[in-house]
């Protein structure tokens, strides 16, 4: 078990930035793929970033359009999502999550990832 738990999330003016911080105990978490997600009210869960289990190599959905940034410190156990310019349509949940030992890098797909945090609200206000 990897257990997963996020922080940093709030309320922030539009235009403004957050960073949301997962740390991860328990099974390896230096090996795996990480990834965030979010859910907004009455919309599915997607992809938002991914990272390599070596912290080289990041990829992302369309619609973050250079205005985030993940990234991971494995000695912490901790991945980070660096959310700038941030507009209204980002208000969501967002969750950490982390891959099984087989998920590729470039998995977008929340049935690709075996562990996940319970969630950090991030509001934005217009």
């Amino acid at each position: 078990q990897v257990q997963l738990v996020e922080s940093g999330g709030g309320l922030v003016q539009a235009g403004g930035s957050l960073r949301l911080s997962c740390t991860g105990s328990g099974r390896t978490f230096s090996g795996r793929v990480m990834g965030w997600f979010r859910r907004a009210p009455g919309k599915e869960r997607e992809f938002v970033a991914g990272i390599s289990w070596n912290n080289i190599s990041t990829y992302y959905a369309d619609f973050v359009k250079g205005r985030f940034i993940i990234s991971r410190d494995n000695a912490k156990n901790t991945v980070y999502l660096q959310m700038s310019s941030l507009n209204p349509e980002d208000t969501a949940v967002y969750y950490c999550a982390a891959g099984g030992m087989s998920t590729r890098y470039g998995a977008r797909g929340s049935s690709e990832y075996a562990y996940w945090g319970q969630g950090t609200q991030v509001t934005v206000s217009s």
